[in-house]
């Protein structure tokens, strides 16, 4: 994984690497000797595990980005902006960046334009040009790309959207998310019927009949939209639903929950995410990800003494948050809106992983009450540690642009933090806007000896993993978990105890509580996904939907065994909707 993917010319080894990245994000530091060796420091011993495009091309003369992932600028609805936006997201794609974009700007299939009178085709329609965009992309040798699409669940195209990766071939280069709103998830109970509208602004005059507000992307305010055509809440729902069932995708993304509890609420409307979609962002948005690694942090594993040693990882929180800070101003930008975008809100993606492999080593069960209580306390610990290290930076080095003292702590997630830091907020402000972000971290896991990704259980203890190393070129390798293998060098010959439970052994319950659990001490948004067995009754598989958004999350994905997608238990791993191990943005 070193040598594909972060490997500069020269380096020796992964020291050499550590060495390389420290120097360059400490260069913009006035005191550049004192944190380099402190960003080493950090590095060392897979500690801290910066996001893929930093570790690729920090330090290096090469024009690519350090950030992992983009939300594009809205698509206007012309040719001009079409193309203009697709322009944009290939220069993007070029230097490293996944893209993400929210096509419910466009107008449905068979509409009219209010000026020039044209038949639109639609927003699928336009997704394949980006697909082909990408694909071209990829057989130039560049990174594997990843793209997220959005729509809106109130859009008339919406089931073509619902239903458009049904063809394994079709958009294979998208990530598909329908934004649903707590309006249609109303009306999914209540048994109510549910209007797909446009903006009238956008339409022929006599288009649709009657006309509702909505809050639609590219308008400041609520907007009058026609209704274009009225079904059933619950057939849209069933239909999304059956989708997911039989091919995993779209994912589900709560639009209303993410902009209620974004803390820039204040200043800003969010639209889609980046392709795993643990980063929502607004129009041009930007984050840089990193993530601590749990399993540098146990001590004794396995042993009746093991324990995850919090107080180490509190102190290494403020260096990370201040390591991300840097990479903002070191980092190239392939647009000036999104350099602009991100030096305004500072927004960083400090996360975890190993966090399945902690709880192993710990001899406590994924699905514990004990399991939930220890990731109760250490998130609680880190996003605290984060909080308090921003608002030092913040005295230190200044507030992100957009601050604003009252609005940003009257924001949902800013209220609920301890008062010792609201009113040191209050006093010094805040240098990032977000700070905690759950990514996938599927290739840097791999890097640090296969530690379990992000918060998932394990996948399988051992199972073939297709690494790619340029262009189309792959190869397979065996591997297996760092948990499993360390338990075999302890207890050759031994069956595994109780806490070796894997993904596939987890009610879907489980997995959700863990997931709500995690996001009340993140301030982005996490990339999870709940496997299921191939044999849940469609009932019992559409109630995982409910159950998370009743539970208060921002969006929920699964992975259920299919034809298109794969089965579980393959020789390699499988594909899920948020982008499988060899796409995704690390």
């Amino acid at each position: 994984m070193w040598n594909t993917k972060y490997r500069a010319p020269g380096e020796q080894n992964i020291c050499d690497t550590w060495q390389r990245v420290a120097k360059a994000v400490a260069s913009v530091e006035q005191d550049a000797a004192t944190w380099t060796e402190r960003f080493q420091g950090l590095l060392a011993d897979f500690k801290f595990l910066p996001g893929g495009r930093i570790l690729a091309g920090a330090g290096l003369p090469r024009q690519v980005t350090l950030f992992n992932c983009f939300a594009m600028g809205l698509i206007e609805d012309s040719l001009d902006g079409i193309f203009e936006s697709l322009r944009e997201g290939a220069l993007t794609m070029q230097q490293g960046g996944g893209v993400g974009y929210d096509f419910s700007t466009l107008r449905p299939r068979g509409s009219l334009a209010r000026t020039v009178g044209g038949i639109a085709s639609g927003p699928v329609s336009f997704m394949r040009i980006w697909d082909v965009t990408c694909e071209v992309l990829l057989s130039t040798g560049s990174r594997r790309g990843a793209m997220m699409a959005t729509l809106r669940c109130d859009h008339p195209d919406v089931l073509e959207f619902i239903d458009s990766k049904r063809d394994a071939r079709a958009l294979s280069n998208f990530n598909l998310s329908v934004k649903v709103t707590d309006g249609l998830m109303r009306a999914v109970e209540k048994g109510e019927d549910w209007p797909l509208v446009f903006p009238a602004a956008q339409l022929a005059e006599n288009c649709g009949e009657g006309s509702v507000l909505r809050d639609w992307p590219g308008f400041e305010k609520p907007t009058e939209c026609r209704i274009l055509k009225v079904l059933p809440a619950r057939e849209l729902w069933q239909t999304l639903m059956k989708a997911t069932y039989d091919v995993a995708e779209p994912g589900v993304l709560f639009i209303d929950r993410i902009n209620r509890l974004n803390n820039l609420h204040y200043c800003e409307r969010i639209y889609t995410t980046n392709p795993c979609s643990e980063l929502p962002l607004p129009p041009y948005g930007a984050c840089d990800l990193g993530s601590i690694n749990l399993v540098a942090f146990v001590r004794a594993p396995f042993a009746a003494n093991a324990r995850l040693d919090l107080e180490a990882i509190e102190a290494v929180v403020p260096v990370a948050v201040r390591f991300l800070d840097d990479v903002i101003d070191l980092s190239r930008f392939p647009l000036p809106q999104q350099r602009k975008q991100a030096t305004d809100t500072r927004r960083i993606g400090l996360g975890i992983t190993g966090l399945a492999d902690v709880m192993v080593m710990l001899g406590v069960r994924y699905d514990s009450a004990e399991g939930r209580e220890l990731v109760r306390q250490l998130m609680a610990r880190i996003c605290h540690a984060a909080y308090r290290a921003s608002v030092r930076l913040a005295a230190e080095k200044g507030c992100f642009p957009r601050f604003e003292s009252e609005a940003y702590l009257q924001g949902r997630f800013v209220s609920r933090l301890p008062e010792d830091i609201r009113q040191a907020i209050a006093g010094h402000g805040m240098r990032n806007s977000h700070l905690l972000a759950i990514a996938p971290t599927g290739s840097i896991s791999l890097l640090a000896g296969n530690v379990s990704s992000g918060l998932e259980p394990v996948f399988s203890w051992r199972y073939r993993r297709r690494i790619h190393a340029s262009g189309a070129e792959c190869r397979f390798i065996e591997i297996e978990d760092a948990a499993y293998r360390l338990w075999r060098q302890k207890h050759p010959g031994q069956s595994l105890p109780p806490a070796f439970v894997t993904a596939g052994d987890l009610e879907p319950e489980a997995h959700l509580e863990m997931q709500a659990l995690i996001q009340q001490f993140t301030d982005n948004a996490i990339s999870k996904t709940i496997n299921v067995p191939e044999s849940l009754p469609f009932e019992q598989f559409e109630n995982v939907y409910r159950r998370a958004w009743k539970l208060g999350l921002k969006g929920c994905t699964t992975f259920r065994p299919n034809p298109v997608r794969g089965a579980v238990l393959m020789p390699e791993m499988p594909a899920s909707h948020c982008c499988d191990l060899d796409r995704e943005g690390d």
